[in-house]
């Protein structure tokens, strides 16, 4: 599910529920801040995610520039959430929003490689 804009009335947020059943929720959170601000980074996703109510300490999030500090071709972002993964990506050559569930990789974690530190 990829939405382009979020719908009028939101999912509604059930913690108690598995990743899969929350992941309308998850993406309706992202597509909102899509829709707010076209050139969102990797912060405004997971400002967006901990005020609806997702675990900060419980997110990773990639880079918004590269190691020679262009522009990431896009930033991805995850929530460890009932034992999977919601994972989010949104840049120019990602074709745009998309989320989807993943299982959590060896190391407990949802994305591979560096990812930078949620430290504000």
């Amino acid at each position: 599910m990829a939405p382009s804009a979020p719908t009028a009335t939101a999912p509604e947020f059930r913690p108690e529920l598995s990743a899969a059943e929350n992941l309308a929720f998850f993406d309706w959170v992202n597509a909102a801040v899509v829709a707010a601000n076209g050139a969102a980074g990797g912060r405004d996703f997971i400002d967006a995610l901990t005020a609806a109510g997702f675990d900060k300490a419980q997110m990773q999030v990639t880079a918004d520039t590269t190691t020679i500090g262009e522009a990431a071709d896009s930033v991805q972002f995850s929530v460890v959430f009932q034992g999977e993964c919601l994972v989010g990506q949104y840049g120019p050559k990602s074709g745009g929003y998309h989320g989807a569930v993943r299982p959590p990789l060896g190391t407990g974690a949802c994305l591979v490689g560096q990812t930078r530190p949620i430290d504000w």
